[in-house]
């Protein structure tokens, strides 16, 4: 055999292990490439210097560079191609201009995967429009349809107003500034408020809406407990 084939059949045989090492497992697909993968890094990085479950939780973050339903089908392939069994997929993008088909098709697409196999689950991770929208709930409870830069303006003004001057998609601190300066659990509690008053409509009609914090809250369940109080009440974890 040759050495670089050797090589390559040991690399994943070595990672095939590592996974099944590994009891709970994330495959977060983001469509953008900074703001995104940014976030859930944070919650990636306290997780794994967590003693707690750091050998026990897998978090992998991928960033897509596309929307709605490319998003979910490069999912799909990740999930072919590395023989992927067992854990969540969730699939994190925005409304922003693209056609309602496409964006309430991601949530009929994850209906209809998960009922494939039981210890694969795919979960859409939406914001309608986008996820500073998810972001602005932190500091407020907000229910007006405005166009995105309208979040945006708000976040620039809240990020001046705590002396972090303007808000930027690729900020590598944009967890902490959230967690700290912000309210994440009233910002859970307001984003379930909204999709609870808009019960039977789809995605595209419940806007401004968003779902990234049913994603929140299962990453937070292995957080250390001193940072997972802002997070998750006692009763939630």
């Amino acid at each position: 055999m040759p050495k670089k084939a050797g090589m390559d059949k040991w690399k994943k045989e070595r990672r095939k292990h590592y996974l099944e090492l590994k009891e709970y497992r994330y495959y977060i697909f983001c469509e953008g490439e900074q703001t995104e993968p940014q976030y859930f890094a944070g919650f990636k990085r306290l997780i794994e210097d967590n003693p707690i479950y750091k050998e026990m939780v897998l978090i992998e973050i991928e960033p897509c560079a596309a929307g709605t339903m490319r998003v979910i089908g490069m999912a799909e392939r990740y999930v072919r191609e590395n023989n992927i069994q067992k854990g969540q997929i969730w699939c994190v993008y925005d409304k922003d201009s693209f056609p309602a088909e496409h964006f309430n098709g991601v949530v009929e697409r994850v209906d209809l995967l998960n009922k494939d196999n039981s210890e694969l689950k795919y979960h859409a991770a939406w914001s309608n429009e986008c996820i500073e929208f998810w972001f602005m709930l932190h500091f407020s409870y907000y229910t007006a349809n405005n166009h995105r830069t309208g979040y945006i303006d708000f976040l620039n003004n809240k990020f001046q107003e705590l002396g972090l001057g303007k808000y930027q998609k690729n900020m590598p601190n944009l967890f902490e500034i959230l967690m700290e300066k912000g309210n994440p659990k009233l910002a859970i509690r307001y984003a379930k408020r909204i999709i609870k008053d808009g019960s039977g409509k789809t995605p595209t009609e419940i806007a401004p809406g968003t779902k990234v914090y049913e994603l929140v809250e299962e990453l937070a369940k292995y957080l250390p407990e001193e940072i997972k109080s802002y997070f998750l009440r006692k009763n939630d974890d």
